[in-house]
């Protein structure tokens, strides 16, 4: 399965790009156990990002950010197979999970539960 990785990347950061940074580890974290897993992760930043700078932004907090960063998120969507919404506040991860289940997508909360699991 396709499976987008959903958490806190902006939230609770106060724009602190290096607590951004972080954030986008730890949803990375989970990337490894779902590829092992036998399924393709997905983190919307991973795309945004690059569509961003390409854009002329520099950063999530660019004005024009609100045009790409949510709305890829929205299009990966599109193709994913499930969520897997890691803990921590986030507007935009409880947006994609509303889209998952509008969907009809399975939304998992821990990795443990995406079917086909294997610990390492």
């Amino acid at each position: 399965m396709l499976i987008l990785i959903a958490g806190p990347y902006r939230s609770g950061t106060g724009d602190d790009p290096a607590l951004m940074a972080r954030n986008l580890e730890r949803l990375e974290e989970a990337a490894w156990p779902l590829f092992r897993s036998g399924h393709v992760p997905m983190i919307g930043e991973w795309v945004a990002l690059p569509v961003l700078r390409g854009a002329g932004g520099s950063a999530p907090t660019d004005p024009i950010a609100s045009e790409i960063m949510y709305p890829t998120a929205e299009r990966l969507l599109q193709h994913c197979e499930a969520v897997l919404r890691l803990p921590g506040e986030s507007t935009g991860a409880d947006e994609d999970v509303r889209i998952a289940r509008e969907r009809g997508l399975p939304v998992y909360h821990r990795v443990e539960d995406v079917p086909g699991y294997q610990a390492a």
